[in-house]
């Protein structure tokens, strides 16, 4: 992409910082309500989506709660609570709508970007099938999951994903979970869209631009420092005055709230966690396994550990991807600095830092036992869910840093989240968004909370709008079908019939 050349003002009403699928989601959601309002974004790398929005950097996985435990966690009478399950599901569906409302107004112009990929769980050992039998009954019992599958059978998975069974030891009990209708996404792609959009619609969009510092004027505004990090740039710095700033940076959101000064961001802390996945292009093992396969953690992995056997299309090509293996880096960004955890200690969330780090002991321990791990343990995680895996068939990739939210509860001790979070200052003039999974799937949920949080007076003027774009805000799910091009029926289902819809868009 080459970004638009700046005008001679310095003065702007939106700065975006990020190029990810955040700072994305939000420019062109303004855009849309608030059309002369004019918007910059910065970003420090050669183009957008080059750290957690990269397909490679992230599992791809929209996130609607089809196939991953930890959104289900079981109570101590044994029953499923499955709140946190349909709040996923409901909030993927905003964004999948949304998504469907871009596509009709040509905002984006393809749906390369979304592939139909069911969603599985897979269990071993009998108080596992017992947990996914009672986690598949809670959840069927509401209407948003009826279409899911339970098997224990292993005939019918091995029709589902035959690599899960082949070779595995027949005394073995294992079970499974499918919905095809899961999605896998390919956040890159659908950033650079959304970006492009952007800069049709009028956005200034600064590439090699690296924010170092935000401050508040007396006028109300902010005034950011910015490094000009082009080989030729005229200027090596400048500064730029806006009315609202929002902090789409992954890793790096934290310093620079931090740095803007606002109470909000007091007791906030993150612990970057790094990872890696392994990944063949074998034809043959490819064509083998179309699902996205959610396993349980082991105890004391953070739930973004979870292992995986994804099918993964990017670029039009077809992988597999199996992970994660946690590690460790203090950096908060994969391209950053590496004093990223040491520069964001601050008085006010050490003992924070130091209380979560207490109470989550066994996730150190986790943490330590990957790190030392020799490669051929590491490859036997992978044979538990692919029996016959061989280990010349798999390269090994770096993913993505994620910074998990560490925060104060309300007896102000520190305590890990593993979700993600607005940070918004009282008058909303400034936001920024902290913490990891499920991330980019609910990224259109997390921006329109936003919205509510920094624009309150502009919200009854916003609501209808909003609602046409994404009617279930209003508890009037869209049928969102054309962006995959299956045909289903039910009102929360992911497909309708491609031809019709082309017809539709074209009238």
């Amino acid at each position: 992409m080459t970004a638009v050349h700046p005008s001679a003002t310095d003065q702007v009403d939106v700065v975006l910082i990020g190029g990810g699928i955040m700072s994305a989601t939000l420019g062109t959601l303004l855009q849309q309500l608030e059309p002369s309002w004019s918007i910059r974004l910065y970003e420090r790398l050669d183009d957008v989506a080059l750290e957690s929005s990269n397909p490679w950097n992230n599992a791809g996985t929209g996130h609607a709660a089809l196939c991953e435990l930890n959104y289900t966690p079981e109570r101590r009478d044994g029953s499923i609570d499955v709140s946190k399950a349909v709040t996923i599901n409901e909030q993927f569906e905003v964004s999948r709508e949304y998504w469907h409302h871009l596509l009709a107004q040509g905002a984006l112009t393809s749906t390369d970007f979304l592939q139909r990929t069911p969603h599985m769980t897979f269990v071993r050992g009998e108080r596992n099938v017992d947990f996914l039998r009672r986690r598949f009954e809670a959840l069927t019992a509401h209407p948003l999951f009826k279409d899911m599958e339970f098997s224990a059978d292993r005939s019918q998975i091995a029709q589902w994903a035959p690599l899960l069974v082949e070779g595995r030891d027949d005394a073995e009990p294992v079970a499974a979970t499918r919905n095809a209708a899961g999605t896998d996404v390919d956040f890159g792609a659908l950033t650079h869209q959304l970006v492009a959009s952007m800069v049709e619609r009028g956005a200034d969009v600064r590439l090699r631009h690296e924010v170092r510092g935000i401050r508040r004027t007396k006028d109300g505004r902010w005034r950011l420092k910015v490094k000009d990090r082009t080989w030729n740039a005229v200027e090596r710095t400048h500064t730029v005055s806006a009315r609202f700033v929002f902090v789409g940076a992954g890793g790096g959101a934290l310093p620079l709230l931090q740095s803007a000064g606002i109470p909000e961001i007091r007791g906030f802390g993150g612990f970057p966690i790094s990872g890696e996945f392994l990944r063949t292009s074998n034809p043959e093992l490819v064509a083998r396994h179309q699902a996205k396969v959610y396993g349980k953690a082991d105890v004391g992995a953070p739930p973004m550990s979870v292992p995986h056997l994804d099918t993964r299309v990017v670029d039009g090509e077809s992988y597999l991807m199996f992970g994660p293996y946690a590690g460790f880096s203090p950096k908060y960004l994969k391209k950053g600095k590496y004093l990223g955890l040491i520069t964001s200690l601050r008085a006010h969330n050490l003992t924070s830092m130091l209380g979560a780090g207490l109470k989550n002991m066994d996730l150190t321990q986790y943490l330590v036992g990957e790190l030392v791990a020799r490669p051929e343990t590491k490859f036997r995680t992978l044979q538990a869910f692919f029996p016959q895996a061989q280990p010349k068939d798999w390269e090994r990739i770096t993913a993505g840093q994620r910074v998990q939210v560490i925060k104060r509860d309300k007896d102000g001790k520190g305590v890990l989240e593993f979700g993600t979070e607005v940070v918004a200052a009282a008058d909303g003039s400034i936001a920024g968004l902290l913490g990891a999974s499920p991330g980019a799937s609910t990224a259109v949920s997390a921006m329109v909370e936003l919205l509510g949080r920094c624009f309150p007076a502009k919200a009854e003027a916003w609501r209808p709008r909003l609602a046409q774009m994404m009617p279930s805000l209003d508890g009037v799910p869209a049928d969102t079908g054309s962006l995959t091009g299956e045909s289903h029926a039910d009102a929360h289902g992911l497909v309708l019939d491609a031809e019709a819809y082309e017809a539709d868009a074209r009238a």
